[in-house]
């Protein structure tokens, strides 16, 4: 019985250091800052209410601490997507990284550009994620395992457009550029910074208060929802379109393999019976599937989502910036506002020689598709894209003649408003 009474006694001080520690542990709440009244910690929201009550209600769960605005960049290839990352890419408290997807697709689908396979886009969307989460917290070791062959001491010259990214190419991670130069040329950054330091990289990551990631590799807005709705992320998207006729010309000159039989109906007026026509109404379809849920304005987008046209940054690039930097809560960098006046009145030759450059007459370069693509050509591609066209204010052009006039501009005025 003695026995019995001392076993009491200690299951009951057991009791109480076990009832002790969890009350410490919850008021501490080391795994948050909630304070009243920035609700940017918690990234769910713009409200302030909320964010109180989400907070206390739910101490354990991981939210945005950092105090970062991630942006995210939406867009296909030959969209103007390198344009419009240079917005960013510029700014001096951004750290932006150009494609990191590019690892992905080529580790886990091998040579292809755009699987067709159920299974592989789940797989490659799954994996996507997975990684945008961890480069939005600054985790660039998560992108090693993509990396071929992998880093070495977390050292590599392999990541994909490097030279891209101004943060990769000055210091902590370069010290062979200055903070404030612009206009970085690729080539000498991967010429004068050598391999990349991925824990350098980490460092200059942490130091800057916005993450901005460009990717075209996801196919449309609602395959990033888990991401938006994730409370760690205080996450901004961006969704970049473009005439697809735009689209399809550029590709036409630039990807000069994948889209030979293009070329050929091009310089021969025949259609060739084995043209893969879904590389152009997948963009189409992708287009329309992603505008029509973002222009819904589902509640899980509120304060997400913003709609922007190539053609309208391109005639207007610094009125347009200031429209995105003010959606975004963003300050206009001085950097930036000098990489908009050198970069946007440069001539099409110059780009032409560079076919990933950002340099060049941002508004004679918006409609000059019409000088490239045959008649016959634009009118097939009004007939598949005729919903997405028309939803994004595009004008259909009726004969050969009106496709050449360059007096008359096929873009309809048409304001996209912020969902906030």
């Amino acid at each position: 019985m003695q026995c019995s009474w001392k076993a009491v006694i200690l299951l009951a001080l057991a009791s109480i250091a076990i009832q002790y520690t969890a009350i410490r542990t919850f008021t501490a709440k080391p795994f948050q800052i909630c304070p009243v009244p920035n609700p940017l910690n918690c990234g769910l929201g713009q409200e302030t209410e909320p964010f109180d009550r989400i907070c206390d209600e739910y101490p354990y769960i991981a939210y945005n601490t950092s105090r970062k605005t991630h942006i995210l960049i939406l867009a296909t290839t030959r969209s103007g997507s390198s344009f419009v990352g240079q917005l960013f890419n510029q700014h001096s408290d951004v750290f932006y990284l150009f494609e990191p997807l590019y690892h992905v697709q080529t580790t886990l689908i091998p040579r292809l550009s755009h699987s067709k396979n159920t299974a592989d886009r789940r797989v490659m969307l799954g994996a996507s994620r997975d990684l945008l989460r961890s480069l939005y917290d600054c985790d660039l070791y998560f992108l090693e395992s993509y990396i071929k062959p992998q880093p070495v001491n977390h050292t590599t010259d392999k990541l994909f457009r490097r030279g891209a990214s101004k943060a990769l190419c000055s210091p902590p991670v370069c010290d062979a550029f200055g903070p404030s130069e612009v206009n970085i040329e690729e080539g000498d950054c991967i010429k004068k910074c050598t391999s990349l330091n991925i824990t350098l990289a980490v460092d200059s990551c942490k130091e800057r208060r916005y993450v901005a990631i460009k990717i075209v590799r996801v196919p449309e807005i609602s395959d990033l929802r888990a991401l938006v709705e994730d409370p760690r992320l205080n996450l901004k998207i961006i969704q970049l379109v473009r005439d697809p006729r735009g689209i399809l010309s550029s590709r036409i000159e630039t990807f000069r393999d994948t889209y030979r039989l293009w070329r050929i109906w091009r310089a021969t007026g025949r259609r060739p019976y084995n043209l893969d026509l879904t590389q152009l109404t997948v963009v189409c379809e992708d287009f329309l599937n992603s505008v029509n849920t973002g222009l819904s304005r589902p509640h899980w987008l509120k304060g997400k989502y913003m709609l922007v046209r190539y053609e309208d940054l391109a005639r207007n690039p610094l009125q347009k910036t200031k429209e995105i930097y003010q959606y975004l809560g963003m300050s206009l960098d001085k950097n930036v506002v000098k990489w908009i006046q050198t970069n946007t009145r440069g001539s099409n030759e110059l780009s032409a020689k560079h076919k990933y450059g950002t340099v060049r007459d941002s508004a004679a370069n918006a409609e000059s598709w019409r000088l490239k693509l045959s008649y016959d050509m634009v009118d097939y591609t009004q007939n598949v894209c005729k919903q997405i066209l028309h939803q994004l204010g595009y004008k259909m052009v009726k004969s050969p003649e009106e496709l050449k006039n360059m007096s008359l501009t096929l873009v309809q005025d048409r304001t996209f408003v912020p969902f906030l």
